[in-house]
């Protein structure tokens, strides 16, 4: 049993992991993430059963971002998935004030794996605090592909909450783009969201369709 308490005790957490690291397992893991990361070759489900009992009443404490900066430091990309794992747990105490914070991370060690679960945090905060919206049209129009892929997937799975007029702001900034991730990211936005709204949807991508990248056209519209 782990004891809940203010800080994060990030050299038990490493010490759990170490203890269920199956090399063998780490080659294909690393593989299927164009070897760029390191792994001790945890799968995700046990990963989260040793991980998760030391988050218990973390969202009851001040966030602790040292332990998240020593997590994103490994070169363990396990590690990194902790990090995620306890900001999710802790993802109603964030505020506008960590979304620095937050930029940091999806600019460092940046890969869709990360990219597809900072942009769920990053839009709780937003929903919370709309203010944040200025920061994502700024994102929108970044240098940095991961930065504007979360600012086009922030909204995923609003459903009614859905702020269309940013959504398609966002959207026609990142129209022309030859980036992979960044016109997958438009398909998904729009079939996502296509799954509450299919009419705005297909009038969007009817206005737009020669804007588009066929990529985006073939995920965007799967559902209209």
């Amino acid at each position: 049993m782990v004891e809940s308490t203010t800080h994060m005790n990030y050299p038990a957490l490493l010490a759990a992991l170490q203890n269920h690291a199956n090399p063998e397992r780490a080659v294909p893991m690393r593989a299927y993430m164009k070897n760029q990361f390191a792994f001790l070759g945890i799968p995700k489900t046990q990963l989260m059963r040793v991980c998760r009992p030391f988050f218990k009443g973390a969202a009851n404490a001040p966030t602790d971002w040292d332990f998240v900066q020593q997590c994103w430091a490994s070169p363990y990309r396990e590690l990194q998935y902790c990090a995620l794992e306890y900001l999710k747990a802790v993802k109603q105490n964030l505020t506008p004030s960590d979304i620095p914070r937050l930029q940091a991370l999806i600019t460092d060690k940046s890969w869709w794996d990360s990219s597809d679960i900072l942009d769920l945090i990053v839009g709780n905060i937003a929903l919370r605090h709309p203010e944040v919206n200025a920061v994502l049209l700024e994102w929108s129009v970044s240098d940095n592909i991961w930065l504007r892929r979360v600012a086009i997937d922030h909204q995923l799975l609003r459903k009614q909450q859905t702020d269309t007029a940013l959504l398609a702001q966002i959207l026609c900034n990142n129209f022309g783009q030859t980036e992979f991730f960044i016109n997958k990211a438009i398909g998904w936005a729009l079939r996502d969201y296509s799954k509450t709204n299919p009419e705005w949807v297909r009038q969007f991508i009817d206005a737009h369709r020669h804007e588009m990248a066929k990529l985006s056209l073939r995920e965007g519209s799967k559902y209209v």
